[in-house]
């Protein structure tokens, strides 16, 4: 019916200051399926999926500023994005996202990517949070599972 998260881009939560600021890990793994097309010969974490570390991270934060208020939390807008080197298998991302704004239905936030101390990727970028039902009541059961299952995954992510 509704498949959330096909891929999950951070293992672990390393330290959240609510409202502020989030470090989250994620270790790449040749086993990870999108990484046979990108590069076969040369596999590396696509860039997009760096960003989106970078956002899932954010998401964390709103979820936590906001009481899982919102189901849905995504991209608004990405500035200022710069990729500065490539992420293999067998290395570790840690994610540090800071908060500039948290309001009721955007945000905002600057972030970097660190492998073994070297800068990966580095943004500046906002999302939205909004329910699907606000647009369509019907919709409210499907807020409320994924809302279940995101509280799940943080519990998860926090231990």
């Amino acid at each position: 019916m509704f498949e959330i998260m096909k891929f999950v881009l951070i293992d672990k939560i390393v330290s959240l200051e609510p409202g502020k600021e989030i470090k989250a890990v994620k270790s790449v793994s040749l086993s990870e399926e999108y990484l046979a097309d990108h590069f076969p010969t040369f596999p590396v974490l696509p860039g997009v999926l760096l960003l989106e570390g970078l956002v899932e991270s954010a998401s964390w934060l709103v979820r936590e500023a906001e009481n899982f208020a919102h189901s849905m939390i995504l991209l608004r807008e990405a500035r200022n994005v710069k990729y500065k080197s490539f992420l293999a298998p067998g290395s570790q991302i840690e994610y540090t996202v800071s908060v500039k704004t948290i309001e009721d239905s955007v945000s905002s936030f600057s972030g970097v990517g660190l492998s073994n101390g070297e800068l990966i990727i580095e943004a500046k970028f906002g999302l939205r949070h909004f329910n699907l039902s606000d647009d369509d009541s019907s919709l409210a059961a499907v807020d409320a599972k994924v809302v279940e299952n995101m509280k799940n995954r943080w519990k998860l992510l926090r231990d």
